[in-house]
């Protein structure tokens, strides 16, 4: 870095690549938030993304996705000449490392499409015939294990005409950023991952890295790219798993007198063989990550010759995990066709206003399907979660226009703003105060007192009060 100081621009050779010269091809949530997050450090970061909406508002300093706090580094990039968008790939031979960050979504199979890969590892190749000297491509997209070195690496030297290894070198670099928190992530990771097809690059993004964090580096494992991108699948079912165990729990806690999950979890997270996190029972994992990831890894151990047992009672788990809860208010209330719910959230988790594969969407589908007339309200997903709905549910715009005259409530997502709801809330909007905690937001000895008050983990109490019918 040329200078002390966070705002000085990068600018160091290691083994003929400028490493603080960083182009990222594919500008969604994890694109935008890599480069984002490199330009804010002085990094100086070309966007390439082949949207041109999304492009404008980039450079106009309007993140196209809801995230704490990238705005705000987005802005400040821009002002300080960090970061530039555009549609355009031949301005990546300005720089000297590209970033692969482009989505790969399922197939019917599970497995994933690699379109959008191939697509932006052609075009790479194409841009990088006319430069002359060296180029890193680091693939951050989430791929299966062998896709960088049987996919990505030769379609980027055929188009390009490079030698790899000599003026085109490949590695892997994983993320491990969550929706909600990725700026976080990405500012204070607690691994970096990367991996070559063996031309010695990951040295190379090591020290990309190195400038990066200084004296707050990350534990750091350099591997080969297939274990790279197998670390990284491998996290993500470990994690689902947790979750699907969790829940699984949850269920038999369900009909223990007493029990509650939330204390069950609470105990086994002190063992510290197992940890705190992913212990929340509720109504399931969403988004982008842990489903498509399973079903691919699932995918692949097929064509592997493997039966995954395992990951696939993992995905059964979740997807039952929407449907307890409307079987938790059916019977209190009774048959919901006529009843009027609310859902509160609708993203996969708070923080962001990511809807894809969210149980919240899942448990409106739900109560549709047995005839209930829903209102939802989430504090940013509202508009993505209508563009899915198409009209069949009426989304508004606070708290109160979602809970007024209802029959019954679901919490469906853990936004701070629920956590301050309290009983007279319900009592005073609803038209009868039913809650059905599907996040384990509340207290069950305040809300159980108040109002009829069920959660996914709370076995039975003799004293909880029942709906008039």
């Amino acid at each position: 870095m040329t200078g002390e100081g966070r705002n000085a621009f990068v600018s160091r050779v290691v083994d003929g690549i400028d490493i603080g010269s960083v182009s990222v091809v594919g500008l969604g949530y994890v694109g935008l938030t890599v480069a984002v997050c490199l330009a804010s450090r002085g990094f100086r970061v070309t966007g390439i993304d082949v949207d041109a909406e999304k492009v404008e508002a980039v450079n106009r300093g309007r993140s196209p996705i809801y995230e704490p706090g990238l705005e705000r580094l987005l802005r400040s990039s821009l002002r300080r000449g960090t970061l530039r968008a555009t549609t355009d790939y031949g301005e990546l031979v300005v720089t000297d490392v590209t970033f692969i960050t482009v989505g790969t979504p399922s197939l019917p199979d599970g497995g994933i499409d690699l379109r959008y890969v191939v697509e932006a590892s052609t075009s790479i190749g194409r841009a990088l015939r006319s430069k002359e000297g060296k180029h890193l491509v680091v693939v951050k997209s989430t791929v299966l294990p062998g896709t960088t070195e049987r996919v990505v690496a030769p379609t980027v030297a055929d188009s390009s005409g490079k030698q790899l290894g000599s003026s085109l070198l490949v590695s892997v670099n994983p993320e491990f950023l969550r929706e909600g928190s990725a700026v976080r992530d990405m500012l204070r990771p607690d691994r970096v991952v990367v991996g070559d097809v063996g031309d010695g690059s990951s040295r190379i993004v090591v020290e990309l890295y190195r400038e990066f964090y200084r004296r707050r580096m990350p534990r750091v494992l350099v591997t080969s790219a297939v274990n790279a991108e197998m670390i990284k699948y491998a996290s993500n079912v470990f994690l689902a798993a947790k979750v699907s165990l969790i829940n699984e729990v949850a269920r038999i806690c369900e009909k223990l007198p007493g029990a509650d999950v939330t204390v069950v979890a609470e105990g086994v997270g002190l063992d510290v063989r197992i940890g705190p996190h992913f212990l929340r029972a509720g109504i399931g994992f969403g988004g982008s990550c842990f489903p498509k990831d399973v079903r691919a890894l699932m995918s692949q151990a097929r064509e592997l010759g493997i039966e995954p047992v395992m990951l696939r009672s993992v995905l059964e788990v979740n997807e039952r995990q929407p449907l307890r809860a409307v079987e938790l208010a059916e019977e209190v209330v009774g048959d919901l066709r006529g009843k009027r719910a609310a859902v509160l959230g609708l993203a996969f988790k708070p923080n962001t206003d990511d809807v894809r594969e969210s149980p919240a969407i899942r448990l409106v589908e739900e109560l549709l399907r047995r005839g209930a007339e829903v209102r939802a309200y989430d504090p940013a997903a509202g508009p993505n979660a209508a563009r899915v709905l198409q009209g069949r549910a009426e989304i508004v715009g606070s708290v109160e226009e979602c809970l007024r005259d209802a029959d019954v409530c679901f919490v469906a997502t853990e936004w701070e703003e629920f956590r301050t709801l309290t009983p007279d809330t319900f009592k005073g909007l609803m038209r009868r105060a039913v809650v059905i905690d599907g996040r384990r937001v509340f207290e069950p000895s305040v809300f159980s007192r108040e109002l009829v008050y069920r959660a996914i983990g709370l076995g039975p109490t003799v004293d909880a009060p029942s709906a008039a019918r």
